[in-house]
């Protein structure tokens, strides 16, 4: 592997629900089944991940208050099992998503209302010292700037991504809300990442040319972290992990790649693949 790119981990969702019949949210793990969150983490980091997510993504007050869980046990619990498994043997992100809803005025989220629901996250995130902040799966930039603008308080590395909709060749790679890679790389630079790029999304063949497209606008360094295809329902995904290392290993090409892993159906035999595949 290139000196300068890093293994993150793949779907710590669709990984969590294989190891119990619980198909809720799986934040609520952190309190449930503490051991299976530190088991999975302990197993990407055994298939080659050099960073490991919190088991945090969506845990923020709206979708963690009606299950009688408080923010700040679910998001310092899912720090402290991902630093119980890496230990000395790989580093922690502090994972940030989305808020399940839309920004006024297309939807009924007001600007400081989503803020504060970020800065309460980061808050409590932060005090259980993560090795950097990555805010995932955004598709509105507004989102992801009004987030950026909260983990930047903190002085720890700020990894910025966003889920793309189906590339189209003539238009290029789009978020749900139109926002293309020029816009934001161009909006994202004050904030100083660590890294921009994409996650989620779809498959690598599918993606590849957006990471690409990534590459020709900014100098920033890039993450490349999409769906092994479509996960099934009976287990596995569309992509066999073979397929998909041999794929997202096609990224490494581009000078700028820093991180790189699987996002949902990516399974540790994923990132073994790939781990295999880039050393």
């Amino acid at each position: 592997m290139k000196k300068d790119i890093y293994l993150l981990d793949g779907a710590n969702g669709t990984c969590l629900w294989a190891k119990t019949d619980d198909k809720g949210p799986v934040w609520r793990y952190n309190k449930l089944f503490p051991d299976k969150v530190v088991e999975l983490a302990g197993e990407f980091i055994d298939a080659g991940s050099d960073f490991v997510l919190s088991n945090t993504f969506s845990a923020n007050r709206p979708s963690v208050e009606p299950f009688d869980f408080s923010v700040e046990e679910i998001i310092r619990e899912g720090v402290i099992l991902a630093k119980e498994a890496a230990k000395d043997r790989a580093r922690v992100l502090l994972d940030i998503g989305p808020l399940t809803g839309l920004l006024i005025p297309f939807g009924k989220i007001a600007k400081e209302e989503a803020r504060e629901t970020f800065a309460e996250m980061l808050k409590y995130g932060a005090m259980e010292k993560p090795d950097g902040i990555f805010l995932e799966t955004f598709m509105d930039l507004e989102m992801l700037k009004i987030a950026a603008e909260e983990a930047s308080k903190y002085d720890l590395p700020l990894l910025l991504s966003m889920s793309f909709t189906k590339y189209n060749p003539k238009k290029g790679g789009r978020t749900m809300f139109g926002n293309n890679p020029a816009q934001i790389a161009k909006t994202l630079a004050p904030f100083e990442p660590e890294a921009i790029g994409l996650n989620c999304s779809e498959g690598p063949e599918e993606t590849l040319p957006i990471i690409k497209e990534f590459a020709e606008v900014t100098d920033l360094p890039l993450i490349y972290k999409p769906n092994a295809g479509m996960p099934k329902v009976e287990g596995g995904s569309e992509v066999d992990f073979d397929d998909f290392a041999r794929e997202v290993s096609k990224a490494a090409e581009i000078p700028t790649l820093k991180y790189i892993g699987g996002c949902c159906g990516s399974s540790p035999k994923y990132i073994e693949a790939l781990a295999k595949m880039l050393r």
